[in-house]
């Protein structure tokens, strides 16, 4: 659902620049990955993919001002998990680990190939603080998005 600001990967490229334009400053991203909506196929192709940034934003704050981008672009919150323009999550914050919201690292990206395979292509070896296992580990074994993969270019 890219609504007026182009097609999918377009719109990605759109907010990862309205990162910047937020006092997020991104110091790397994955290529854009395409996968099928998840959890309805017939929604249409999703694009992905995972920056790291550098912000002295607080983890809520942080998550606030996603939330604040994603609204710009038309996000509407109502069903969880129904198609959206936008979906901006905060993976994880740092080695942080926490119960309250925002709950990090985020529950169930582990799950998600569309998540963990362009985290793996930034840090190979990052580790989960809850389970201890790599980004690529957990990339290979992710239960959603198994058909999740790289655009060749961005």
């Amino acid at each position: 659902m890219a609504g007026d600001w182009g097609s999918p990967g377009e719109l990605l490229e759109r907010a990862i620049r309205a990162l910047g334009e937020n006092g997020i400053t991104v110091t790397a991203r994955s290529r854009l990955w395409r996968s099928e909506a998840w959890p309805d196929p017939g929604a249409g192709e999703y694009r992905n993919a995972v920056v790291l940034v550098e912000t002295q934003l607080t983890p809520a704050s942080l998550l606030i001002r996603l939330h604040a981008i994603e609204d710009g672009f038309g996000r509407k919150r109502g069903e969880r998990n129904a198609p959206r323009t936008l979906d901006l999550d905060l993976i994880a914050y740092g080695r942080t680990v926490s119960a309250e919201p925002p709950i990090l690292p985020h529950p169930r990206a582990a799950e998600r190939r569309f998540v963990m395979g362009p985290l793996a292509e930034l840090m190979p070896d990052w580790t989960d603080p809850v389970s201890g296992e790599t980004s690529a580990a957990l990339a290979a074994r992710a239960p959603v998005g198994k058909d999740a993969s790289p655009l060749v270019r961005p």
